[in-house]
């Protein structure tokens, strides 16, 4: 048995036919496995030592009644849990970085499951860039010039900010579209972090591909397909997953990265590949696996925790 403290967003919010957390916490449940749910407000570093306020959670599946909480506890989370699941959502602020510099205090003794430190210092759309070749054509940068001379030299293009998630405004642009220079200048109102601009792929429209891999290596895929006239194809923006099967290409993209991740100890990641590039690599909460199980019967969770356990000494009887 491992002791599992889950760091997340409100477990009563949680939308148990589509949530990958979901996921992962039904089947540690099945494995016999000890669960906590806390909020990564209630960190708390006194003296070397790092603590939460959590409650033990049991789960099942049964819609609007799905989950009972205990009473509070104060847990040392380098003593009373084995393994930590980071699974709150972006946004990727000062708030969410912190929390990886605080929950690096006690990995690898309890395991972080992504390594906190390896999170934040892969940025899911930076750590692409980490592999010439695999992606289309990319430029990060504040700069109005630079972001300019981009779009001129390549025509149609996505705009998204850096540390976006779930296609939150990622907006297309044509070639020659004026409305650029006044999206960056809304953009720097509110933030202070740069843009991402990307040479669009018309390939976009037959779906993005989210595999999902596990310690390194590919276990699945399913295709999230944009709405008619829509570029961002994310399932909480109105995207719809469809089976899709692994390319040679896919292939390809995985063997070329996934011995950094394992490196990296990044157990649980989520990549999209648009046509023949990969566009992005998620390490902090992806999704995707209960669809992957429901069209498949993959069960990326279970390959999870067998990674887990083997990673954990002495698991308990």
């Amino acid at each position: 048995m491992l002791r599992v403290a889950i760091q997340m967003d409100p477990i009563e919010a949680v939308n148990i036919e589509s949530d990958t957390t979901w996921l992962m916490m039904t089947t540690a449940q099945d494995r016999g496995h000890a669960q906590w749910v806390y909020d990564f407000r209630t960190l708390a570093l006194e003296d070397g030592r790092l603590f939460c306020r959590a409650r033990p959670a049991t789960v099942r599946q049964s819609l609007g009644d799905h989950v009972s909480l205990g009473d509070e506890v104060k847990l040392d989370l380098s003593q009373d849990v084995d393994v930590i699941l980071m699974r709150q959502d972006p946004p990727f602020d000062m708030a969410y970085v912190t929390s990886t510099y605080l929950l690096e205090t006690v990995h690898p003794k309890t395991l972080v499951v992504n390594d906190p430190a390896q999170v934040r210092s892969a940025p899911e759309k930076l750590l692409v860039t980490k592999f010439p070749g695999l992606t289309p054509p990319t430029l990060i940068s504040s700069d109005p010039v630079a972001l300019v001379d981009f779009h001129e030299r390549h025509g149609d293009v996505v705009l998204k900010p850096l540390h976006g998630a779930a296609g939150s405004g990622v907006v297309k642009l044509k070639a020659g579209d004026p409305n650029l220079e006044a999206l960056i200048e809304i953009h720097m109102t509110g933030s202070r972090d740069p843009l991402v601009i990307q040479k669009f792929i018309p390939a976009v429209s037959k779906g993005d591909k989210r595999i999902i891999l596990i310690d390194g290596e590919p276990v699945g895929a399913i295709n999230r397909i944009p709405a008619s006239g829509q570029v961002r194809s994310n399932l909480r923006v109105g995207g719809t997953a469809a089976p899709v099967e692994l390319t040679a290409r896919d292939h390809e993209i995985c063997a070329a990265i996934g011995p950094e991740l394992k490196r990296r100890g990044l157990i649980f990641v989520g990549i999209d590949v648009i046509g023949d590039y990969l566009t992005e690599i998620n390490v902090t909460s992806p999704t995707g696996a209960q669809q992957l199980k429901r069209f498949t019967g993959i069960d990326a969770a279970a390959l999870m925790w067998d990674a887990v356990e083997k990673k954990v000494p002495g698991i308990r009887d």
